[in-house]
């Protein structure tokens, strides 16, 4: 397995389109859910995309999402995501320990928030991620809010 940290600029056309598949694939496709996935945040500056590959197949991906994007004064994950075949071996939590370690690194004073599929609360649970507010739906899938305490306190 092959990761790699991306501004949206760095992606060649062959792993945005892998990319991109996925996400439409998991998220519109499998789950039933009609929305646009793109939503312009994909290539805004300061967002990086995180992801597995293997044999030039996306596997794994996630996009990080600096504070100001998504939320006021709080860095996000987003659109988090493995492929069908890749599942139940572990390529989810390793996905989320690299994302948490650069979110640590990039924006290390800042909560991380994320939107969460409900039935995905006990993995984020796992990765320091506690639930905030009430549950919602979100293109027709329950959602909950949840949060990560930044790794470093303001001073």
């Amino acid at each position: 397995m092959n990761w790699h940290l991306k501004s949206f600029n760095e992606l060649n056309i062959d792993e945005l389109y892998q990319i991109l598949k996925l996400r439409i694939d998991i998220f519109v496709v499998e789950q039933a859910s009609i929305y646009s996935d793109l939503d312009n945040k994909d290539r805004q500056a300061g967002i990086l995309h995180l992801f597995a590959e293997e044999q030039g197949q996306v596997m794994a991906y996630l996009r990080l999402l600096p504070p100001e994007v998504s939320y006021p004064d709080m860095s996000s994950l987003g659109r988090v995501v493995i492929h069908l075949d890749a599942r139940g071996m572990g390529l989810g939590h390793e996905l989320l320990k690299c994302a948490i370690a650069i979110i640590d690194e990039q924006w290390p004073t800042n909560t991380c928030h994320i939107s969460a599929q409900t039935h995905l609360q006990s993995f984020y649970n796992q990765h320091g991620f506690y639930a905030v507010g009430e549950g919602y739906l979100e293109d027709g899938i329950p959602h909950i809010g949840m949060e990560r305490a930044a790794a470093k306190v303001n001073e």
